[in-house]
Formats: structure tokens, C-alpha cells, sequence
């Protein structure tokens, strides 16, 4: 068995897994360690979900020059970066920056987290106290690097993760200005779940000489084979009433909804809730703080369903999710593995479903093709199927609903008319307040009737002119 020491991990890092119960390294962990820990360049390619990020966060922290180490004085710029980590999203940066506190628990290094969305003020106090590794996404890292409050010149290490998520996020002129604010000289880690043209062109202008490391043969396809794939054409006027049953499977621990827009996401979530099921929603309209609470309370359990959109949702990594639902198609092949990429992780197993609109069918074959997966043709389900329940092993007795729809709220009544006409058609008349018109309203009523108030009205008398002139009748000159 090979162990993070053998690979040439330093104890106090070792030791800190160790204490968390990660005593053995992943595949990509094995075949990018000893590389990383030597200082050469390097590209990581590997399906999501297979320990990417201690594989990158272990050399970072143990070649970093900590205040305890000896030499730390003799840096030539003491308390300024001397690590750059880039994350293409808010809640990936997060859960990166966790991973690196966990690693460096016994290495005391300075760590921080910086990210758009919240004040500058705690940022920029931690950067003026000094740093040893920065976390962080484009956008903010180089907002504070034009300010000129975070220094890039010292950095040795510069890491970009889920490369190919940043150019689908347009992100990849802010990553080539911050490339270029950092010395020649570093070290520079790129790792990706896939490799599109425009990641390797960066590859070849910012990297030297990298050694291009893939953690899988390339027969393989990029999804997961620990996650179990179900792919069915579904209504989506039905699509709320499946995921509720799905919800009650007896594998489900906590499961990821993805929607294509944040209103679908929202509207999904509160339904969802209005059934009974602990959920939360999960996107980009959301305050920051909001996202932040959501995706801590899905961490720790209190919430089971987090609805999500693509851009909200990436770079999520909970260990207890079980299922992945494709609310709506995705939009491409790489958009379906980032997604179930959620589930199925660190070799644990997972289930993705994918419903796809009659609409969505040619796209989906696209991404079928592209994957060469076995969905070409996906099955007609329902939320009474048979084979629903019977591939998610949901119980025969499970509902839509875990509690009784809430009461409509009545609409008050309509004023009624101050009275009825003995004949007339009943009911508030048309128009006025109260019963009563006004002066133009009566104008309007019919003219050849009786009035509202059953007396009859007097016709009126017109007088043809021409020229000013009265003109005589065709009648009455006969």
C-alpha cells in the first residue's frame, strides 16, 4: 500500500490526513505528487470528482516558506504571497481554501480566501498582516492586485483549477493578466476534468516544459464509472413530481438539483419545500452571505436538496451526495460531466438522473455521442412509472407530497352594487363604484333604452347644415 510519505509528502502533512482518515493517496494523488513536490510544471487531467485538489494543495503547502521555518527572514519579501491558488467560482474557492487549511493544520502557514461578492476591508487587513497562500477566484484576485493591496511578484506556485470552467465563465483574459503580474520563474500547476483547444494554447504561452499527466486511459469516457446513469423523456409539468419521488428513494442521502436558469431553481426549491422536503435553492441572484448559508447547512446535513444552476453549483464538493438530478438538459457534454462529477466522488458510488424535454432530444444525442454513453434513445417515464420505482428502489406507497398542500388563501368578496334594477341583469354595475356612473359612463348607456332608472329618455334633435346653411330633408322636399 502506498502511503503520502512514500511519495515524499513531509510528516506534519501526512499527519494532518491522517487525523481526518485520508491514509492512502487517490491514482491522480500517485502520479502528480512526487512531480509537483520536485517544482516541475504540470498539467493534471482527470474526471472530477477524483481528488484533484490535495493533489495540487500538498506541493503548494509543503514547498511554501512558513514564518516557523528556517529562512523564512532571509525571503525577499517576508508576509507577501508566496502561493496562488485560482478557482473559477466562489463556492469552489471555498472548498479548496478548506481543503488547504486541513492540509497545513501542522504547517502554519497563512492562509486566505478572497473572493467578489463580500466586504474588502477583512481582505485587505489580512493582506497588509501578511500571507503565505491565496485562494481565490479572477475576478477579486485581480481587483486587489490593481489596487496594488496583494503583491504577485513573489508568488513561486501558481495553480489553476478547473481550467476549463474558467474559459466557459469567460474568465480566461483575467487569468492571462494575472499570469502575467507573476514572475517567470514559477512553478505553474493546471488541472482540468477536460482539455479544450484554449487551455492548451495557454498551457504552451505560460508554462515551461510541462509534463502533461492523465489519470485515465484515453479509451475511458470522462464521466465517473462509480455513478449509476438513468436517462429518461420526461414532461415538465411532471418533472416536480418525479424528483419528490425520487427524494424518497432508500439510497438518497443528500442530492443536487440542476436547472438551467435561477428562476427555475427558486421556483423548484419553494415547491419542493411546500411538499415537505428540506430543501434550498442555489443561485446567482441569491446575496452572497445567502449562498454561503444554504451550502453550509446542505454540508451539514440540515438540508437534504439543493436546487442549483450550473454556474452556482460548480465546484461543489459534499462527501454524503448520493444523487445527481439533471433537472434540464444540460447544454453540453462538458456541462454533463461537471454536473454528475457532484456525486460518485473520492471512489464512493452515486446515481445521476437526466430528464430530457421532447425539445432537448437532438442535444442530448449530441452529448450521448460525445460521451458514447448508452442513452440514444432515452425512455418515456412518468411519475407513475413502473421502472421509476423500481430502478431507484422507491417504495410503492411514496407520494409527491410529505405533508397536505397548504389551504388557499380566500379572495376577499366583491363589493356589491348599492342595489339591483327590477329587470335589469343583477349584479355591481359595470364601471362606477358603489353602482353609481360617472357623467361619461352615462353618456355611454344606451341611447335608445330606458335610463338606469326605467324612466325613458328624450331623443334628441339634429339639424342637417351645409355651408351654415340648414338643409332640407330628401323627405320632406318630396
Amino acid at each position: 500500500m502506498t502511503t503520502f510519505t512514500d511519495l515524499g509528502v513531509s510528516p506534519e502533512i501526512a499527519d494532518a490526513l491522517s487525523a481526518v482518515g485520508i491514509t492512502e493517496p487517490f491514482p491522480i494523488q500517485e502520479m502528480t505528487l512526487q512531480v509537483a513536490l520536485a517544482g516541475t510544471d504540470l498539467i493534471g487531467q482527470a474526471r472530477t470528482g477524483t481528488g484533484k485538489t490535495l493533489a495540487f494543495s500538498i506541493p503548494v503547502i509543503q514547498r511554501v516558506v512558513a514564518p516557523g521555518d528556517e529562512g523564512y527572514d532571509q525571503l525577499a519579501a517576508p508576509g507577501k504571497p508566496q502561493a496562488l491558488i485560482v478557482a473559477p467560482t466562489r463556492e469552489l474557492a471555498i472548498q479548496v481554501a478548506g481543503d488547504v487549511e486541513l492540509a497545513s493544520k501542522n504547517r502554519g502557514t497563512r492562509n486566505l480566501t478572497i473572493y467578489g461578492g463580500v466586504p474588502y476591508e477583512p481582505q485587505l487587513d489580512a493582506l497588509e498582516s501578511g500571507v503565505d497562500i491565496v485562494v481565490g477566484t479572477p475576478g477579486r484576485i485581480l481587483d486587489l492586485a490593481n489596487r496594488r493591496a496583494l503583491d504577485l511578484s513573489h508568488v513561486q506556485a501558481l495553480v489553476l483549477d478547473e481550467a476549463d470552467e474558467m474559459l466557459d465563465l469567460g474568465f480566461l483574459p483575467d487569468v492571462e493578466a494575472i499570469l502575467a503580474k507573476t514572475p517567470a520563474s514559477r512553478q505553474t500547476m493546471l488541472f482540468s476534468a477536460t482539455m479544450p483547444g484554449a487551455i492548451v494554447s495557454l498551457a504552451r504561452s505560460h508554462m515551461t516544459q510541462p509534463m502533461n499527466i492523465r489519470a485515465e486511459s484515453a479509451e475511458s469516457n470522462q464521466t465517473v464509472p462509480n455513478t449509476t446513469q438513468f436517462v429518461w423523456q420526461a414532461h415538465d409539468l411532471d418533472k416536480p413530481e418525479i424528483v419528490a419521488r425520487v427524494l424518497q428513494a432508500d439510497e438518497v442521502q443528500q442530492i443536487i438539483v440542476f436547472t438551467r436558469t435561477k428562476r427555475q431553481a427558486q421556483r423548484l426549491a419553494d415547491d419542493l419545500i411546500d411538499r415537505g422536503f428540506p430543501a434550498a435553492p442555489l443561485h446567482g441572484d441569491m446575496a452572497q452571505g445567502s449562498r454561503e448559508k444554504a451550502l453550509q447547512r446542505f454540508r451539514d446535513g440540515k438540508v437534504t436538496t439543493l436546487v442549483a444552476t450550473d454556474v452556482a453549483a460548480r465546484g461543489i464538493d459534499v462527501d454524503n451526495v448520493s444523487h445527481v438530478v439533471n433537472y434540464t438538459c444540460p447544454e453540453d457534454d462538458k456541462t454533463y460531466v461537471h454536473r454528475i462529477g457532484r456525486t460518485g466522488r473520492a471512489g464512493r458510488t452515486g446515481t445521476a438522473i437526466t430528464f430530457v424535454d421532447w425539445a432537448d432530444v437532438q442535444r442530448w444525442k449530441l452529448i450521448n455521442k460525445a460521451l458514447e454513453l448508452d442513452f440514444d434513445e432515452p425512455e418515456e417515464t412518468y411519475s407513475s412509472s413502473e421502472h421509476l420505482f423500481a430502478e431507484l428502489n422507491i417504495p410503492r406507497e411514496a407520494k409527491g407530497r410529505l405533508k397536505p398542500a397548504a389551504p388557499r388563501e380566500k379572495k376577499p368578496a366583491e363589493a356589491k352594487s348599492g342595489g339591483r334594477s327590477g329587470g335589469g341583469r343583477g349584479g355591481q354595475n359595470r364601471g362606477g363604484q358603489g353602482g353609481q356612473r360617472g357623467p361619461q359612463q352615462k353618456s355611454q348607456a344606451s341611447g335608445e333604452g330606458s335610463t338606469s332608472t326605467g324612466a325613458p329618455r328624450k331623443r334628441r334633435r339634429r339639424t342637417r347644415t351645409r355651408g351654415g346653411s340648414p338643409v332640407q330633408s330628401e323627405s320632406t322636399a318630396s
